[in-house]
């Protein structure tokens, strides 16, 4: 039970296109044995003639047809990988699984010449004998080459069927099981293997409009930080030295333009403080509705709810940086499809709920410095962060208490109590 809960959880840990790669290297690994038993091992093995010469080639293909397998099962990822951009031309696997089919099919065809199979099963163990090349070729080789290479394989082998006396429909069999064969190798590895492929390149421009998403929103700080600095700055240097002109002459005007300087930089102090804490005073539900937008964008499912309730504008301000570093983990960190956000108020506090199915297993209580940082500006008003992570589900919850009416601190102009955005489902 230990070892089941161990891997339940080294598959939870999985991204999503993680865990369908894994799906598909299991079945790729999977089929061939099950073709090798369905299509050589019962019809070939049970209708071996009683003779010494039949039952030892039939069996010895039989063993070439299992290493077969064992060959692709060694191969395949390699060669999956060679299709994703991964790693180089898998020369020396199609090299060795060339060598065990050419033996498969020489001692076929010895099998065929000695007549040592009842009725015509030779055609059915010759379709499986194909399908484990077919499907290291499916992976490794272009399209146009893949059949170019099977039809070579099918003249070569009609040939040398013809040339130890068959005839009439069983060539004509034995050419269709093996296209069939061959087909759907390629249908069982190339597709699936083309899946993977767009999932990965989907999943990269995931990757990439999260940062592009983060990175827009660094441009924005540093445009509004810009704005607030450049102006002020080239104020404060040209009244320094206008200063340091009228001191030089004694003049006492000077003085005023110190004091100006002094003015200018204060006021710049108060707007840098705006930028960082609010981005200039941002809404509560402003954010709200960027981060569904956001998300939406990089493909992620938001739901946003929250009831229509004024709230102060310190308490805005400290949800609102929970709801930016909330929506930024969800882009950057987990694979996620869907996030909920929510926002209730209670008697005496408001709670900030942040929700996605994204996450890996991670120790309750680790966090990077993002989820430190927000955990120091709520309980500069009083307010507690909490975050759990479980069955694939990370949940941010940020807690705020509402200051009491009778308080200094309480009193709420109306202009400062913005709606948070009425729930929203996405489409």
């Amino acid at each position: 039970m230990g070892r089941i809960r161990g891997w339940q959880r080294g598959w939870r840990g999985l991204r999503k296109i993680e865990q369908v790669e894994l799906q598909s290297m299991v079945m790729w690994h999977t089929v061939p044995w099950i073709f090798l038993v369905s299509w050589c091992v019962m019809p070939v093995g049970l209708n071996l003639r009683h003779e010494t010469t039949a039952q030892l080639l039939g069996w010895s293909m039989i063993v070439v047809a299992a290493l077969q397998c064992v060959q692709v099962n060694r191969m395949l990822r390699r060669a999956l990988d060679h299709y994703l951009g991964r790693a180089p031309f898998p020369r020396r696997d199609l090299a060795v699984m060339f060598g065990l089919t050419a033996a498969g099919f020489g001692l076929a065809l010895a099998l065929q010449h000695v007549d040592g199979v009842k009725g015509d099963v030779i055609g059915i163990g010759m379709l499986f004998l194909i399908t484990p090349y077919a499907e290291g070729l499916g992976f490794a080789l272009s399209i146009r080459s893949f059949f170019l290479h099977l039809a070579g394989i099918i003249v070569v082998l009609l040939a040398a069927f013809a040339a130890v006396g068959t005839r009439g429909g069983l060539l004509a069999a034995l050419a269709v099981l093996i296209t069939v064969g061959g087909l759907v190798s390629l249908l069982t590895s190339r597709c699936g293997a083309w899946t993977l492929s767009v999932m990965w390149e989907a999943e990269r421009a995931r990757e990439t409009e999260g940062r592009l998403a983060v990175a827009e929103e660094r441009l924005r700080f540093g445009r509004d930080l810009h704005d607030v600095m450049g102006r002020n700055l080239a104020v404060i240097a040209l009244k320094s030295e206008l200063a340091v002109q009228l001191a030089r002459r004694g003049r006492p005007e000077a003085v005023d333009q110190m004091v100006e300087v002094q003015r200018i930089a204060q006021e710049t102090q108060r707007e840098i403080r705006d930028v960082v804490r609010g981005y200039r005073a941002a809404e509560l539900g402003a954010e709200l509705a960027g981060a569904q937008g956001v998300l939406e964008a990089a493909g992620i499912g938001c739901r946003v709810s929250g009831a229509p309730v004024g709230l102060p504008a310190a308490v805005q301000a400290a949800l609102g940086w929970v709801v930016r570093e909330g929506t930024t983990n969800v882009l950057r960190h987990g694979d996620a499809e869907t996030c909920t956000i929510t926002v209730s108020v209670t008697e005496g506090r408001t709670e900030l709920t942040i929700e996605n199915d994204g996450a890996p297993e991670a120790p309750v209580g680790s966090g990077g410095s993002g989820l430190r940082g927000l955990g120091e500006r709520l309980a500069t008003v009083g307010g507690t962060l909490e975050h759990t992570s479980a069955d694939g589900r990370f949940r941010l919850t940020a807690r705020v208490p509402l200051p009491e009416p009778g308080r200094p601190n309480g009193t709420q102009d109306p202009a400062d109590a913005v709606p948070l955005a009425p729930e929203a489902k996405a489409s």
